[in-house]
């Protein structure tokens, strides 16, 4: 059990080093302090934190910084969380509300503003489903031979593309790639969407097999897109502004730069009972973010499509206004998909 005064120098430390990155010394506690004390007694009341694992001391005669240990011992029972303003709250709604009927593209808009406003790593992650199908698809003319070929899936992907047609797209072809998309492509898992279903289209567009061609082609890509895990990783220069990871931040930047590595991390993470998580330095499971405080949630939409969504920023993150920041951005996030019939 920690004292109320060694809370209070230690929740000192902490907010003084966030917002410096300097240690701080036994005199300038004993003027911070709300009661008055002498320095030897706050000399020792340091050193029986630093014993705790709390506090470090980087230089003989230098003040004290916080541990990594001391940052989650803050969070948990000591840190007082910051308002969010009224203006901030109207701007994270009305941005996420723009693409709130698409499930990536408002989870990608989310990663943006958690780069914003937490001015560190913004990323999502959409995790593949091998069980998704193609619900529906549409061609939409859009004049001089061209058509934007737009694809919905069950789990709620939209997928679309402009392409070249090398015929009239009239009645007569458009009923004909219905009939084909229908019978063959829509109801279809999207990893079973190949060369194969192209070849049996033969028999029913026959000569004008090579009409749709151009159509069919495109339609397996979007499936191929659309069947893979996808990462969106925002505002990778912001860690450049954390000075406490010095000559680190070249190789998460570097960690970062292969996105296999995140993605896996992200499905590992859905698939556990954890909803959101915080790892603060040694905690994370990622060895290249030891040095790092990271926040992830795990969203599920559609037809149990998962995804993931967080931020990435050095230990020394400003955590009283950071967390409430993330955890709107995160519930609003949760709101709209709820209201899109997901959950």
């Amino acid at each position: 059990m920690i004292s109320e005064r060694r809370l209070a120098i230690l929740s000192l430390i902490i907010e003084h080093y966030i917002q410096t990155g300097e240690p701080m010394g036994s005199k300038t506690l004993c003027q911070l302090l709300p009661y008055s004390v002498s320095s030897a007694t706050v000399r020792n009341e340091m050193a029986y934190l630093s014993e705790l694992g709390y506090l470090e001391q980087r230089h003989t005669s230098g003040g004290r910084v916080p541990s990594k240990a001391s940052y989650r011992y803050y969070v948990d029972s000591i840190m007082v969380p910051k308002s969010i303003s009224a203006y901030d709250k109207k701007v994270i709604a009305e941005t996420l509300s723009v693409n709130s009927g698409d499930p990536e593209r408002l989870l990608s808009d989310a990663a943006k503003l958690l780069a914003q406003y937490t001015h560190c790593i913004g990323f999502c992650c959409s995790v593949e489903d091998p069980l998704d199908c193609i619900q529906g698809i549409d061609l939409i003319p859009a004049g001089n031979s061209k058509a934007m070929l737009v694809m919905l899936t069950v789990g709620s992907k939209i997928k679309s593309s402009l392409i070249n047609i090398p015929c009239p797209i009239d009645d007569e072809f458009r009923l004909l790639f219905y009939e084909v998309v229908n019978r063959l492509f829509v109801g279809t898992p999207l990893t079973d969407v190949n060369l194969s279903l192209i070849q049996r289209s033969v028999l029913i567009a026959r000569e004008r097999v090579f009409d749709l061609l151009p159509v069919l082609t495109s339609l397996c890509s979007l499936c191929s897109e659309a069947s893979q895990s996808k990462l969106n990783i925002e505002s990778e220069t912001n860690l450049l502004s954390h000075e406490d990871l010095g000559n680190e931040v070249y190789k998460i930047l570097s960690f970062l730069a292969d996105k296999e590595k995140l993605i896996d991390f992200s499905k590992r993470f859905a698939k556990t009972n954890a909803r959101r998580t915080m790892f603060i330095g040694d905690e994370n499971p990622l060895y290249e973010l030891k040095n790092t405080s990271t926040i992830i949630s795990k969203f599920t939409y559609g037809n149990n499509q998962v995804a993931a969504l967080g931020m990435i920023g050095s230990t020394r993150i400003d955590y009283q206004r950071i967390i409430p920041c993330v955890e709107y951005i995160f519930n609003t996030v949760d709101a709209l998909l709820s209201k899109g019939g997901t959950k």
